[in-house]
C-alpha cells in the first residue's frame, strides 16, 4: 500500500499515459521509444485497455439509441469486456509466436504495451461521440459515422506502426506478419472451440454415465 502511495509511482504511470498522445501523432517515433526507450509502462497500457473497456460499455448503453439499439434485456459488460481483450489478448499471442519465426525482434510484452498504446485513439474518440449523440439528429449522423470509422482506421494505422517499430519490419513485410496474425487468431479461435466442444461432450458422457449406473443401483 506505501508503495502505491509513493509520489514517484503516480508521477511515472501519469507521464506514461500522456506519452500515449505522443504515440498517436506521431507513431513512428512514438512506438521506437515507446519500447526501445521504454518510454512507456505496463501500467499505462493496462489503464489504456482497461478506458477502452469502460468507453465501449458506455457507447452501448449511453449512445443515443439513433445509433446504437441494443437489447438491454440481453446485454452482459462481460461479454463486452470480452470483446475488448480477446482480441488484444489473441493478437498478442499470435504476432509473437509468428515474429519469432520471421526474425521480430519485439518481445510479447513490448506487442502488449505497443497494442494498447494503440487503443488510445479509439477511447479518446469513441467517449467524445457518446456526448455528441446527445445532440446530433439522426439527419446529422454522417458526423457520427465518419468519426467512427476514422477511429477505428487510425487505431489500425497504429497498430501497424507499432508493429513495424518493434519488429525493425520492412512495410510490406508489417503488412504481411499483420495478415498471417489474423490467420493465427482464427487457427488458435477454431482449436479453442475445438477444446471446449470435446470437453463439454466428454462431461456430458461421464454425467449420463453416473446417472446410468445410479439409475440402476436404485
Amino acid at each position: 500500500m506505501r508503495y502505491l502511495l509513493q509520489k514517484p509511482w503516480w508521477e511515472h504511470l501519469g507521464k506514461t499515459l500522456r506519452y500515449s498522445l505522443y504515440v498517436i501523432t506521431h507513431p513512428l517515433d512514438g512506438f521506437w521509444d515507446l519500447t526501445h526507450e521504454k518510454r512507456g509502462s505496463l501500467g499505462a497500457a493496462n489503464v489504456i485497455i482497461a478506458l477502452a473497456v469502460i468507453v465501449e460499455v458506455l457507447r452501448l448503453t449511453l449512445t443515443n439509441f439513433q445509433f446504437v439499439t441494443i437489447n438491454m434485456e440481453y446485454f452482459n459488460s462481460i461479454i463486452v469486456a470480452l470483446r475488448i481483450l480477446l482480441p488484444v489478448g489473441l493478437w498478442t499471442v499470435a504476432n509473437w509466436s509468428l515474429t519469432t519465426l520471421m526474425d521480430g525482434k519485439g518481445r510479447m510484452l513490448e506487442i502488449y504495451m505497443s497494442v494498447c498504446y494503440a487503443l488510445t485513439p479509439y477511447v479518446i474518440i469513441n467517449a467524445i461521440l457518446i456526448v455528441l449523440s446527445q445532440f446530433i439528429t439522426f439527419e446529422e449522423g454522417a458526423v457520427y459515422w465518419v468519426l467512427a470509422g476514422f477511429a477505428a482506421i487510425w487505431t489500425g494505422l497504429l497498430i501497424l506502426s507499432a508493429m513495424m517499430m518493434i519488429h525493425d519490419y520492412s512495410l510490406i513485410k508489417t503488412i504481411l506478419s499483420s495478415l498471417l496474425t489474423v490467420v493465427g487468431m482464427g487457427v488458435m479461435v477454431f482449436i479453442f472451440v475445438i477444446f471446449f466442444s470435446l470437453i463439454s461432450d466428454a462431461v456430458a458422457y461421464f454425467v449420463s454415465l453416473y446417472k446410468e449406473i445410479m439409475f440402476r443401483l436404485i
